[in-house]
């Protein structure tokens, strides 16, 4: 009798879920939904933690459009990179610390090529600090209403504490879309050039997949392979969330199925923000390393492997065309900064100090005026 119950229940549960356009449980967080209306289609597993990978320049790059609206700095303005940014692992443009350029083409390089060392000198730059700069993430996450997601760096290499869900990536994505829509040619760069080097986007679908304009994908162990794919079709503007896939390919392939189901579908009645919390386990983040970064994995950049011009390996079906015209290549260089120093900077430049003690006075001769009294016992003379 007991047992009859817990199916029935379990049955009753599913069909709720389904009537909400929910997906039985499966491998990894999916959502689907209208950009304009935030009407929901499909979701699963949409309030798991999850770590965001380069997921994470989103949420930098609006908190950058957030600065220059309120007249902090302009697209004009100098990123500095600091010799901490310049030291972050790839995927990274390689900038020799004190190169400089414009706000405008470090958004355009962390979209495309998903920079680590570029986007960290965004948050240098824009907030002061590294750490300053993530405290203002946290309070834009906050305002928005994404409250399963924390934030520690602007880059999105793995930190523990920096995670967030498919739920708050969606409010996130219509936040950019709908506030900042003169900057919507940020997230469908097909490819840059940076000197002698032509960079793709990690995003396969910008490009090949129809009606794709943006956005951003991510990777690292472990978060798995994360992507967020827009496109737009007879006025109708689509976001897909895939979070944790196991491959670039998979994450590709899920998102473009999704994209390309939802055309022919409505969305509930459901809204990103009405959507109610779901899920025994949705407040422990989610680790892929064991899954995606086995001993023979090669995955090592933090975006995953360069895309090719092909979709899919022949032997599987692809949906994603391959791109059959030349791609569309956008410049980037350093230098053109003439607009105004970031005001979080207080009109300074970032200064990196070497790591060296700084010279003390001879304990034997008179201190100099204004100096701080050395603690007894705590100095050697010096001969």
């Amino acid at each position: 009798m007991m047992k009859m119950q817990f199916v029935k229940s379990m049955l009753l549960g599913l069909a709720a879920a389904t009537a909400l356009g929910a997906v039985p449980a499966a491998a990894n967080p999916a959502m689907l939904f209208d950009v304009n209306s935030g009407a929901v289609i499909e979701h699963q597993d949409a309030f798991q933690r999850w770590h965001p990978a380069s997921l994470t320049k989103l949420m930098t790059a609006y908190t950058a459009f957030r600065a220059v609206q309120a007249g902090e700095l302009a697209l004009n303005s100098p990123i500095r990179i600091s010799k901490k940014a310049a030291a972050f692992p790839p995927a990274k443009m390689g900038y020799k610390p004190g190169s400089v350029l414009t706000l405008d083409n470090a958004l355009k390089i962390i979209m495309v090529k998903s920079a680590n060392d570029v986007a960290a000198a965004i948050g240098e730059n824009v907030g002061g600090t590294t750490e300053a700069f993530a405290a203002r993430m946290n309070a834009e996450a906050q305002r928005l209403g994404m409250s399963g997601s924390h934030w520690v760096n602007a880059n999105g290499l793995h930190d523990p504490d920096q995670y967030t869900t498919a739920r708050d990536l969606a409010i996130l994505v219509r936040a950019i879309r709908l506030e900042y829509p003169q900057y919507a040619s940020y997230f469908d760069i097909e490819g840059i050039i940076a000197g002698k080097a032509k960079l793709k986007n990690f995003n396969p679908l910008v490009g090949r997949f129809p009606g794709t304009d943006g956005m951003k994908t991510g990777f690292v162990c472990e978060s798995g392979f994360n992507l967020v794919a827009s496109a737009n079709r007879d006025g109708r503007t689509l976001a897909a969330i895939v979070l944790g896939a196991t491959s670039p390919d998979d994450r590709a392939e899920e998102a473009a199925k999704l994209l390309q189901n939802g055309f022919s579908r409505s969305g509930s009645s459901v809204s990103v923000t009405g959507l109610a919390p779901y899920g025994d386990s949705r407040d422990v983040a989610t680790n892929m390393r064991e899954e995606v970064c086995s001993k023979k994995s090669k995955h090592v950049a933090s975006d995953g492997p360069v895309p090719t011009e092909a979709g899919a390996a022949p032997e599987k079906v692809s949906i994603i065309p391959e791109m059959t015209r030349p791609r569309n290549w956008v410049t980037v260089s350093l230098g053109g900064a003439t607009g105004p120093k970031p005001k979080a900077l207080g009109g300074r430049d970032l200064v990196d100090y070497a790591d060296v003690p700084l010279p003390t006075w001879r304990p034997d001769m008179p201190a100099p005026t204004g100096a701080a009294p050395l603690v007894s016992g705590n100095v050697q003379a010096r001969s």
